[in-house]
């Protein structure tokens, strides 16, 4: 059955804060949180304007993206949550290490009606760029716009300035998002947009001071990886999803997937504008613009550094891995039936466009089944991965490039972290905190995961379609 989703009053209600009756309405872009602070949070539908269209969609306290937090480490922040949708929602706190009650799954905490409220203690012991998000029909609700930032102050330097860009897409046909169904479609490929957003506008553009730029990049899209790059310009990669790299360094990209971050330092020594571009082969798409203005107190631009020591990690290489999981898919009623079939002879490691626009818009999560299978044979929810509180286990993750439809996974694990080891054999020499890993076509990549909560967590690719077709297990974590 199709979901409609019809204009809405313009105004929305005041959700109410602990001790500030705070407005959601009025909430700024940036907020910054002290310990023990509460903040009033509400999803509502609301009007948004994409490429000079007006768009039926949903947002926190009335903007796209929803306020960017910032807080410091070590603190502990309440989330009041009003739910003003028409359907049920939760949050969940993207990458924090946060009591497993509060994570936002319908495996911890019952759906948040309409109308009703809850209240989340997020705990941030980590710093790092995290991101929030829903976890009911995110294939839906996060395209029509429900995330935004939470960023952990602290563990960098001096900046003469930070910007936090959320990147994402969204498919418009005839001036409106393309149809939603009670069931998720795009199975296939996930859901890939006809309009490349950042902060959710098209032709993005604002302003820096020149210097010294410190930037966050979140990936929202239900399944696009970006491979971001700011024309003329060398990136400086000083952390990543939970972080700081061991060791800086350059590139003239970085590729981030679904659910993925990092933390990029650009020096702007002149003013000027500046590109940013989604680059990959085929195809140069615009992010948007930066416009390098004047600065009366520019700062020294510090020199790149090594940080944290992942020494005690490095062992684990040889050693053998204590779960072990094979990637791949199954797909009815499309015209392929059972095991050995594939949709395509010769696949890429990374999939940047749906190329296989009829065969993915007919795919749903009722014909198309993808699938996390262990060595026992056991797929998906039927899987319970057992571990304790300071364990560190070794998980080997293989994307058979045999399936129905070989294409990348990007993969995230709940309320832990997690380095990587290698990929296909290749040791990794940089080691960075992660909870989300892309997993190529083809490759077998190894991390390290440090237990550290207790809990039931859910380990799932974060391209929201996959998601919806069952590509999720657990891994329950005991005291």
């Amino acid at each position: 059955m199709k979901i409609e989703f019809f204009a809405i009053a313009a105004v929305l209600l005041i959700a109410g804060c602990a001790s500030n009756n705070q407005d959601t309405r009025q909430t700024p872009r940036y907020v910054s949180l002290a310990d023990s602070q509460v903040f009033a949070l509400e999803a509502a539908p609301m009007r948004h304007e994409i490429n000079g269209a007006q768009l039926d969609m949903y947002a926190y306290n009335g903007q796209i993206p929803g306020p960017t937090i910032k807080a410091a480490r070590g603190s502990t922040i309440y989330i009041n949550f009003t739910n003003k949708l028409g359907e049920d929602t939760t949050i969940h706190w993207h990458g924090i290490r946060l009591d497993n009650m509060n994570d936002g799954t319908i495996d911890v905490q019952a759906p948040v009606k309409p109308g009703e409220s809850f209240m989340y203690k997020i705990i941030l012991p980590d710093y790092g760029v995290y991101w929030y998000h829903p976890h009911i029909r995110e294939d839906r609700q996060q395209e029509l716009g429900l995330y935004g930032n939470i960023i952990v102050d602290g563990g960098f330097g001096p900046a003469d300035d930070e910007l936090a860009i959320i990147l994402d897409d969204i498919k418009v046909t005839n001036g409106k998002i393309d149809s939603f169904y009670d069931f998720s479609r795009f199975s296939l490929m996930g859901r890939f947009g006809n309009h490349i957003l950042a902060n959710g506008q098209t032709g993005f553009k604002t302003d820096v001071k020149k210097g010294l730029t410190r930037l966050y990049l979140t990936n929202a899209a239900n399944a696009r990886p970006f491979n971001f790059s700011i024309k003329g310009r060398e990136l400086r990669i000083v952390g990543g999803d939970s972080g700081r790299y061991e060791k800086e360094f350059t590139a003239d990209s970085v590729v981030i997937s679904p659910g993925e971050r990092y933390i990029v330092e650009v020096f702007f020594e002149n003013t000027g504008s500046f590109d940013m571009m989604n680059i990959h082969p085929g195809s140069m798409q615009s992010i948007g613009r930066i416009n390098v203005v004047e600065n009366d107190n520019q700062i020294d631009a510090p020199p790149g550094s090594s940080f944290e020591d992942f020494e005690r990690m490095k062992s684990y290489n040889s050693s053998p891995p204590d779960f072990e999981f094979v990637l791949t898919m199954q797909a009815n009623g499309m015209g392929h039936e059972g095991h050995g079939t594939t949709m395509r002879s010769r696949p890429e490691s990374i999939e940047w466009e749906d190329d296989m626009g009829m065969m993915n818009s007919i795919s749903t999560s009722k014909n198309t089944r993808w699938i996390i299978r262990d060595k026992a044979g056991r797929e998906n929810e039927e899987i319970v991965n057992k571990a304790g509180v300071g364990d560190v286990k070794k998980i080997r993750i293989f994307n058979d490039p045999g399936s129905m439809h070989p294409m990348q996974h990007p993969m995230h694990l709940h309320g832990q972290r997690f380095i990587i080891l290698s990929e296909n054999n290749k040791t990794n020499d940089n080691f960075v905190w992660k909870d989300t890993v892309l997993v190529p076509t083809g490759a077998t990549t190894d991390i390290l995961v440090n237990f550290t909560n207790p809990g039931k967590w859910m380990f799932h690719c974060h391209i929201a379609e996959h998601l919806e077709a069952g590509m999720t297990t657990t891994f329950e974590v005991s005291e």
